[in-house]
This record gives structure tokens, C-alpha cells and sequence, in this order.
């Protein structure tokens, strides 16, 4: 297994990575992950061309290329099959999986926006195929080609989860995206707080790496984050190789069932905990939350039956916070 973790390391992204060291992890195979080239089409082809003849079709391909940019993978008007390549366990209820396009395509996601999932769960009266969708936000760096890495939390209940655990290599998810969320612009705000809870890590994880790998983006980052119990916390040993890493990002944790040797925070979020851990209310500050119905109602409020933003309740509003600073995703 440890064998399996040093190759592992060395072929993959870093995201992917990380998600596997922050579990116990184990996989059912060996991954073979493409790395994908990074397709870039530089200026010196306009200069070839402007040297050469007019009607030579090699050319002339080249500067279509350059015109109409990468394929791209996602689809918002249909949905798309992509090929599971291989899953692992990240906790005792939590799997990550990678699924494969053309190498060649980039996905088509920006930060930070989602893509919708749909599995079949049987018939209609009429003899319709039924089926179930939910919005995931990919771990993966949105710019990767060839493949994108979903972290989903398996429940009992969960009808599209339980899809998603019943996948194995060379199986197909319909796919369709990507549905925006908050159009994240760099430096768009000076302080980003964030208060997420179990797989609502996600939108904040992609948020947060564009960030740090932006060099001339210097928004300071404050991530509240909320589990049951400390074996729960998604994505722990890359958050705080991040934070060690980047002076402007701060990682806070809260735990309902703390172990004894834990020495973060214990219980739900709370007032004081928001007020030592978030930036406050001001012009300058954007909140982001994410996390499960009872978690969003006790922060913010949750969203409207539309799927707007709805009005803002909950700790955030009795703290001076008001709607403009606040974005529930």
C-alpha cells in the first residue's frame, strides 16, 4: 500500500493527492492517471503564418485553433457520459472519484461554478425513465485536462451517492455543466471569510486554490470549518499544508464530537467563533457558506425555493453582516 501511495504522489495533481493522504485510502487498483498535456497555442504561430502562403491549409487549421480556443468537455445544453477511471475511500463515508475526457478538451468550469449529475432510479407510470440529479463541485483544478475529481459523501439514503458507490472503473456519469455559481474575480474583495461544513469544502477548496496560485492575487482567506467528529474533516492534510504554506489563508476547525487529544474548536459555530475567526462586516469582506440545510439555516439562512440567494438570517445577519457581503452556494 505504501508502494501505492509513492507512485500515486508522483502521478498526480496535487489535489488528488492530498485528498488520499487526508484518509485511511485504498483503492481497488493501481491508478494510471493521465497527466494531460497543456495545450497552448503561443504567438508564434500568427507569426508563422503572416510568413507564409495564404493558402496553405496547415496554416490556416492553426489560426482556426488559435480563434476558436480548446475544446471543451462540458456540455450545458446536453448531457454527457464520462468514464469512471478509478475510486478511493477518503473516509469512512467518503469516496473520491476521477472520471476521464479527450486530454486534448478542457473541462469548461470556472471558479466557482458546479456541474449537475443525474442517475437513473427507474420508471414513470408512463414507462419514462426517471432519474435523480445533484450539483457537485469538482476538487480538481478547473484548468486540468483529461479528467476531473469528485469528492462525494456517501449517505444510506442518498440516491444519487449510492449511484456513485455502486460505480466501478470503465462505468459512465451523465454529466452536465456548468452551472455558475459565484463568478470568483481575483482581488475582487480584500478579506474572503468562509464557513463550510462536511463536502461543502468544496466550492471553498476551489476558491481558495485560485488564490494561492494566482501570485498577484492578495486576498486573505478565513475558512471556519465544521464536522462531526475530527475523523470526518475532508481534506485536512492539504488545508493545512496550504495554510502553512500561504501566510493569507487561516483554517479554523470545530468538531461536535471531539476525541480527546483534540485541540480545535468543539460544537457548532458560533457567534464568537465567527467573530474571532471571519473578517467583519465591511465593504471589503465577502462571506461564502456552504454546508448542510441545519448548518445554513443557523449561519445564514438557506437559500430560497427558486435557488436564489434568499434573505439573510441566522448568526451572519445578528453579527451586521447584510446580503451584499454574504453568497450561499
Amino acid at each position: 500500500m505504501a508502494a501505492f501511495f509513492q507512485r500515486l504522489a508522483k502521478a498526480t495533481p496535487t489535489a488528488f493527492t492530498a485528498a488520499f493522504n487526508s484518509g485511511s485510502g485504498h483503492s481497488r487498483s493501481a491508478f494510471r492517471f493521465p497527466i494531460g498535456a497543456l495545450a497552448a497555442v503561443s504567438g508564434g504561430i500568427s507569426y508563422v503564418y503572416y510568413h507564409s502562403s495564404v493558402s496553405d491549409p496547415v496554416y490556416l487549421d492553426e489560426i482556426k485553433e488559435e480563434q476558436t480556443g480548446p475544446k471543451v468537455a462540458l456540455n450545458p445544453n446536453k448531457w454527457t457520459e464520462f468514464k469512471l477511471q478509478d475510486s478511493a475511500r477518503v473516509s469512512h463515508n467518503t469516496q473520491l472519484f476521477r472520471f476521464t475526457f479527450d486530454p486534448t478538451a478542457k473541462l469548461g468550469l470556472d471558479v466557482a461554478s458546479c456541474l449537475i449529475t443525474r442517475a437513473p432510479i427507474g420508471q414513470d407510470a408512463e414507462g419514462k425513465p426517471k432519474f435523480v440529479t445533484r450539483p457537485y463541485t469538482p476538487i480538481s483544478d478547473p484548468e486540468s485536462k483529461g479528467y476531473f475529481d469528485l469528492l462525494i459523501k456517501v449517505y444510506p439514503e442518498g440516491k444519487m451517492s449510492q449511484h456513485f458507490a455502486s460505480l466501478k472503473p470503465g462505468d459512465v456519469l451523465e454529466v452536465k455543466g456548468p452551472i455558475e455559481k459565484l463568478r470568483y474575480i481575483p482581488n475582487m474583495k480584500k478579506h474572503i471569510g468562509m464557513i463550510a461544513g462536511g463536502s461543502g469544502i468544496t466550492p471553498m477548496l476551489q476558491v481558495i486554490e485560485a488564490i494561492l496560485k494566482n501570485p498577484d492575487d492578495t486576498t486573505k482567506v478565513s475558512l471556519l470549518y465544521a464536522n462531526v467528529s475530527p475523523d470526518d474533516i475532508l481534506l485536512k492534510q492539504k488545508l493545512d499544508l496550504l495554510a502553512a504554506a500561504h501566510p493569507n489563508l487561516k483554517v479554523y476547525y470545530t468538531v461536535d464530537n471531539p476525541t480527546k487529544s483534540w485541540k480545535g474548536g468543539k460544537g457548532f459555530i458560533s457567534k464568537d467563533m465567527a467573530v474571532k475567526g471571519l473578517p467583519g462586516p465591511s465593504e471589503d469582506t465577502l462571506i461564502l457558506v456552504c454546508g448542510p440545510p441545519g448548518m445554513m439555516e443557523h449561519i445564514s439562512g438557506g437559500k430560497a425555493k427558486d435557488w436564489s440567494q434568499g434573505e439573510l438570517s441566522g448568526i451572519l445577519k445578528e453579527l451586521g453582516y447584510t446580503e451584499e457581503m454574504v453568497y450561499k452556494f
